[in-house]
C-alpha cells in the first residue's frame, strides 16, 4: 500500500464566473491529472483545493471569500490542506493578497498550472509549509504556458477559448487589470484543439474571448474570427460552432457572412449593449452611441433573419437618472432581444469609474430597477419563445433532464435550453442514451427561459 506521503494528492477545483473560467479549470484539471493526482470526492479527503475566483462583481467576491472562511476553519483541522487561488481576484502583487487572504497558500495565473508543482510534489503527511513561492503574477504574452488539451468529460457541447485578455477601456470593468492584454491563440493551435475535443465526443464548441470578434488582430497574418470560423468549420464530427462575447465595435460583414454561409455557425450573437442612455454609454467608456447599436442589431437580423440575439445590461451605474434608466428600458421594448442578463453596478478596485465617479444610485434604487429590467424581459422572451410553439427545432442533445429522468436537454440552434421526451419506435427509451445526437423536437409549449416538446426517432434524426 503507498505511504501516504508518496501518493500524489487529491484535488477539489471550485469555481465561480464566466465560462472562461469554466475553460481554464478544466486546464488546470488536466494538469493535475497528467502529475498524477485524482479528484476528491469530497472536502474531507481533499489535499488541495483550488479557488477559480470571478471579480467582475463584488457579489462573486463575497461568495469567493465565504468559501475562503470556510476553508480556513477546515484547515486548522487538516494541517495537510493546501488552498490554491487563481482567477481575476488575483491581483498582480501577491504580497497584498498574501496579507488579505492568509489560508491560502499559493496564488497563480490559471494559464499557468505548473505553479501548482510545488503543492503537487509536497510531502502529504506533513503540515503545508508557512508559504510558497510569492512570484508575481505575469499576464504578459509569455505567460500563456503549452496548451493542455485533454477533454475533461464527455460533454457534447465545450468551450474553447481562443483570445486572452481586454484591451478594452470600459470605465466599470476589472477584467484589463486582472487578465492582462489581449493575445490570440494561432489558428493551428486552436484547431487542433478542437479536432482532439471532437475525437473524444465533443459536438459543439463555443469559442471565448472577452472581445471575441477581435481575434486575430494580434497575429503574423491577421486572421480574423470569420477566417477561424472557416477553418473550424472543415473539421469532420463538429456539428455547431458559437461564439461569445462579441464587441458592437468590432462586428464586420466578414463576420455575418460567415454566420450566415457556414451551416455549422449557430445562428446565435451575444453582443452586449451595457445601456439605452448616450451619457450613461459615454461614462461607461462604451464607444458607440443607442443609434449605433439598433442599426447593428437591424443589419444583422436583416441578414440572418433567424439569429437570436442576447444581451448585458447595468442598471444603477454612477449618475444614472430615472429619465435615463426609462431610456434603457425603451431600448429593450424596442429591440426585442432573446436573453438580457442584467446586473446592478458595483465598483470595482482600481478601476475608472471607481476612481473618478461616485456610486451615487441607492442600493435599493439599483434593485428596483434590476427587477423592472427582470419583469419587462420576462414579458418579452415569454412573446418571443411562444412563437416557436408548433414549430420544428434541431437539438443538439446534451443529456438527461437530470439523472434518473425520462426527459432529455439540449438547445436549439438560437440557444434556447429545451426540455423534451424521446418516443423511440425501435426499442427501449429507458436504455437508449441519446447524447450528442442531432434531433428534431416539436415544440409544445414555452416559458421566457426555456421551450419543452417531443421528438419522434428513429424518423427524426439529423443523418
Amino acid at each position: 500500500m503507498t505511504t501516504p506521503s508518496l501518493r500524489k494528492p487529491r484535488y477539489l477545483i471550485w469555481t465561480v464566473g464566466c465560462q472562461m473560467n469554466k475553460a481554464d479549470s478544466e486546464r488546470i484539471e488536466t494538469f493535475l491529472d497528467r502529475q498524477g493526482c485524482v479528484p476528491a470526492r469530497a472536502l474531507e479527503e481533499a489535499d488541495l483545493v483550488i479557488l477559480n475566483t470571478c471579480a467582475v462583481r463584488r457579489s462573486a467576491e463575497e461568495h469567493t471569500e465565504g468559501q475562503l472562511g470556510q476553508l480556513a476553519g477546515f484547515k486548522k483541522r487538516a494541517s495537510h490542506l493546501a488552498v490554491a487561488m487563481t482567477g481575476c481576484m488575483v491581483m498582480n502583487d501577491t504580497t497584498q493578497m498574501q496579507r488579505r487572504y492568509p489560508m491560502v497558500d499559493l496564488f497563480f495565473n490559471s494559464l499557468q498550472p505548473e505553479a501548482l508543482q510545488q503543492l503537487v510534489n509536497r510531502p502529504l503527511d506533513q503540515p503545508v509549509p508557512m508559504s510558497f513561492d510569492p512570484t508575481p503574477i505575469e499576464m504578459g504574452p509569455e505567460a500563456l504556458s503549452p496548451a493542455l488539451h485533454q477533454l475533461r468529460s464527455h460533454e457534447v457541447m465545450r468551450y474553447v477559448p481562443v483570445i486572452y485578455g481586454c484591451d478594452e477601456h470600459c470605465t466599470y470593468c476589472i477584467v484589463p487589470s486582472r487578465r492582462g492584454r489581449e493575445r490570440s491563440r494561432p489558428v493551428g493551435e486552436i484547431v487542433a484543439h478542437v479536432e482532439e475535443l471532437v475525437s473524444e465526443g465533443a459536438r459543439e464548441v463555443t469559442l471565448l474571448g472577452q472581445i471575441v470578434d477581435r481575434y486575430g488582430h494580434d497575429l503574423s497574418g491577421r486572421p480574423d474570427l470569420a477566417y477561424l470560423l472557416e477553418r473550424l468549420s472543415l473539421i469532420s464530427g463538429l456539428e455547431r460552432i458559437r461564439f461569445l462575447t462579441s464587441h458592437p465595435r468590432y462586428i464586420d460583414e466578414r463576420l455575418i457572412d460567415a454566420m450566415r454561409d457556414l451551416p455549422k455557425v449557430c445562428e446565435y450573437m451575444h453582443l452586449p449593449v451595457q445601456h439605452g442612455d448616450d451619457a450613461v454609454l459615454r461614462r461607461m467608456g462604451r464607444p458607440y452611441k443607442v443609434a449605433d447599436y439598433e442599426y447593428l442589431v437591424d443589419h444583422i437580423r436583416a441578414r440572418l433573419p433567424n439569429c437570436s440575439v442576447s444581451t448585458d445590461v447595468i442598471v444603477g451605474f454612477c449618475g444614472e437618472t430615472d429619465e435615463q434608466f426609462s431610456h434603457l428600458l425603451s431600448l429593450l421594448d424596442r429591440v426585442r432581444f432573446d436573453v438580457v442578463h442584467v446586473a446592478a453596478y458595483s465598483p470595482r478596485p482600481d478601476t475608472p469609474s471607481q476612481r473618478h465617479f461616485a456610486d451615487d444610485v441607492p442600493g435599493a434604487v439599483k434593485k428596483e430597477r434590476l427587477w423592472r429590467v427582470e419583469a419587462l424581459q420576462e414579458r418579452i422572451g415569454r412573446e418571443i419563445n411562444e412563437t416557436l410553439v408548433g414549430t420544428q427545432q434541431e437539438i443538439l442533445v446534451e443529456g438527461r433532464e437530470r439523472e434518473g429522468s425520462s426527459r432529455w436537454k439540449g438547445r436549439t440552434r438560437t440557444n434556447k435550453i429545451t426540455f423534451f421526451s424521446i418516443q423511440d419506435t425501435t426499442g427501449d427509451n429507458e436504455r437508449m442514451d441519446y447524447t450528442g445526437h442531432l434531433v428534431y423536437v416539436q415544440v409544445v409549449q414555452a416559458s421566457a427561459r426555456a421551450l419543452q416538446g417531443r421528438a419522434i426517432l428513429p424518423a427524426l434524426v439529423e443523418a
